[in-house]
């Protein structure tokens, strides 16, 4: 996936999940944060992050904050950016057959899942999680309490148990890694549950990214670890 009209800047502050003050050639402005998630490790006063740049005068926030240098290393932040560049990379795998149709959005039952695909007899969910969570090549997910992500794991089962064939993919928004684990200190339940679908057929992705500041590719697997 690919971003146009990308610009760097100098971050200052977050004041709050939405915004953030970034120096722009010298001036400060306010910019959409694309992931409320809390992103701690990267949003430190100096750092340099990119921004896409909307040219649209109009807008109450000119620019989108969407990726971040970590020393030598640009994450990816926009939450959006996973389900784009899966969706790409799908058909480009061998995962799921030679020739999948993908549905993006996809509800059954009470479960709303990132993607259906088809191809032949295989019928597949995939529910995909952004991962921005990163220490000395170890990366975690998630980085804060998530009941949402609870419910979508839970609805794989579900559809386990139904006949389907599914998978959680974590899309780690930078590289390299050494390998996924969940966040056991940080929501120690969303680990068990993890572990749980995974035992019961739910099949666990991770893979690492190739993070430009105008671009974002799925790129090699990852080994998941669970304690």
């Amino acid at each position: 996936m690919r971003y146009e009209h990308v610009v760097t800047g100098r971050f200052i502050s977050r004041p709050n999940r939405f915004i953030a003050k970034v120096e722009v050639d010298g001036k400060e402005e306010t910019v959409h944060v694309k992931n409320t998630g809390r992103c701690k490790e990267i949003r430190r006063p100096g750092v340099t992050v990119v921004l896409f740049d909307s040219e649209n005068p109009e807008r109450k926030t000119r620019y989108d904050l969407i990726a971040a240098y970590k020393g030598d290393m640009l994450i990816n932040i926009d939450s959006q950016a996973p389900n784009r560049a899966f969706q790409e990379f799908i058909p480009k795998s061998d995962l799921f057959g030679d020739d999948p149709k993908i549905h993006p959005e996809y509800t059954h039952g009470d479960s709303r899942f990132d993607f259906y695909i088809e191809d032949g007899e295989r019928k597949i969910f995939v529910e995909v999680k952004g991962v921005t969570l990163e220490h000395d090549g170890i990366c975690s997910f998630p980085d804060a309490p998530t009941e949402r992500g609870l419910k979508h794991l839970r609805g794989l089962k579900r559809a386990v148990d139904e006949g389907y064939e599914c998978y959680a993919a974590f899309v780690i928004q930078m590289k390299p890694m050494v390998y996924f684990t969940p966040n056991y200190a940080t929501h120690k339940e969303f680990g068990q549950v993890l572990e749980e679908v995974n035992k019961a057929g739910v099949g666990i992705l991770a893979y690492d990214c190739i993070v430009e500041p105008d671009s974002m590719t799925v790129d090699s697997p990852v080994p998941v670890r669970f304690r």
